[in-house]
């Protein structure tokens, strides 16, 4: 419901076109007006059973300066598997640029026992070409999966390096611990990264799903 006028104090104020799209009950929270930029969807991949690898390799170019990766209950096949992530700058030939991260995480039991939090060393690389982990050591029961998102900065740019965040949710341990995942880095390339891949560090993909947006 739009409102034309909002009242404080017995003073009338009729709100600006961003402030009514703000208070629109029917808003779907991607109004450039409101936010300054809106998200554009480019494609879902739907993970089908004994997939080895997701590799994404169209969409990603000069049209936008920030792509965002968003995954949803994806599931395995293996216990104690990391989910990782890769990218390439010959379109999904290889998927081995050189890449320095940082990788941090908060964690709690089902138990209410031994919450943590601190950096994971292990989890780093410092100019490493293999892939980067987002969420490690999860779980393949059936109620388990990954959940998160990567944001990839300018790809496309060929005189800067290349930078991601990422957040990922997950499970691990029994009784069940929940992880939550950040890391963050740069590809050390200045040719235009044009193509990722997601896949686990052993055993395969069996469901969830992949998106994938522009930032306009």
């Amino acid at each position: 419901m739009a409102l034309n006028k909002l009242k404080f104090n017995s003073v009338n104020v009729t709100p600006t076109a961003s402030e009514a799209i703000r208070f629109n009950s029917s808003a779907n929270g991607l109004e450039t007006a409101s936010g300054g930029g809106s998200l554009v969807k480019i494609s879902t991949t739907t993970i089908s059973a004994d997939t080895s690898a997701v590799s994404i390799t169209s969409g990603i170019n000069s049209t936008y300066k920030e792509y965002i990766f968003f995954f949803n209950n994806v599931h395995h096949d293996s216990t104690g598997a990391d989910f990782l992530f890769n990218m390439s700058v010959d379109s999904g030939s290889n998927y081995n640029v050189a890449k320095t991260t940082t990788y941090f995480k908060a964690s709690h039991s089902e138990g209410d026992q031994s919450p943590d939090f601190g950096y994971v060393t292990s989890r780093d690389l410092a100019q490493g070409t293999g892939g980067q982990i987002v969420s490690s050591s999860t779980r393949a029961d059936n109620d388990s999966g990954i959940s998160g998102f990567i944001h990839l900065f300018d790809p496309s740019n060929t005189t800067f390096v290349k930078h991601f965040i990422a957040r990922f949710s997950d499970m691990t341990g029994d009784p069940g611990i929940a992880n939550d995942n950040f890391s963050a880095g740069h590809a050390n390339t200045t040719s235009a990264i044009n193509a990722v891949r997601f896949n686990m560090s052993s055993g395969n993909l069996d469901s969830g799903s992949i998106s994938l947006y522009g930032v306009s």
